[in-house]
C-alpha cells in the first residue's frame, strides 16, 4: 500500500493548511486512517485519527482547531489545520490502517509533510 501525501509548506502564524492522503495499492478496505507529527528532537504524536464510522478522536492540543475527515470512495483523508501556531511545526506523518484483497491486514505511513509555521 502506497500512501501520497500532500499539502504541506510555510505558513504564517494564525494560517490554514489542508493535508491530503491518497491511499492505492490492493487494498480491500480501510479501517482507521490518520495523522502523526513529529516536531525536531520530540516523540511522534498523535494528532488525529478517523475510523470507518466516521468517529474522530484528536490530540488536546489540536482540539477545536484541526479537522480529520476522509473520503472511503477516494481512500483519502483530510487534515484542515486552522489558527496555526509554530508549535504545530512539525513534520506530519499520514498512517492508515485495512486490510489488503487477500484479507491480510497492513498498516502503512505516508513519506511525511513539512509543516513550517513561521512569520
Amino acid at each position: 500500500v502506497h500512501l501520497a501525501e500532500s499539502g504541506g509548506g510555510l505558513v504564517q502564524p494564525g494560517g490554514s493548511l489542508r493535508l491530503s492522503c491518497t491511499a492505492s495499492g490492493s487494498i480491500f478496505m480501510i479501517n482507521d486512517m490518520g495523522w502523526y507529527r513529529q516536531a525536531l528532537g520530540q516523540e511522534r504524536e498523535l494528532v488525529a485519527r478517523i475510523i470507518t464510522s466516521g468517529s474522530s478522536e484528536y490530540a488536546d492540543s489540536v482540539k477545536g482547531q484541526f479537522t480529520i475527515s476522509r473520503d472511503s470512495a477516494l481512500k483519502t483523508v483530510y487534515l484542515q489545520m486552522n489558527s496555526l501556531k509554530s508549535e504545530d511545526t512539525a513534520v506530519y506523518y499520514c498512517f492508515v490502517v485495512g486490510a489488503y484483497t487477500d484479507f491480510r491486514s497492513f498498516s502503512s505511513w505516508g513519506q511525511g509533510a513539512q509543516v513550517t509555521v513561521s512569520a
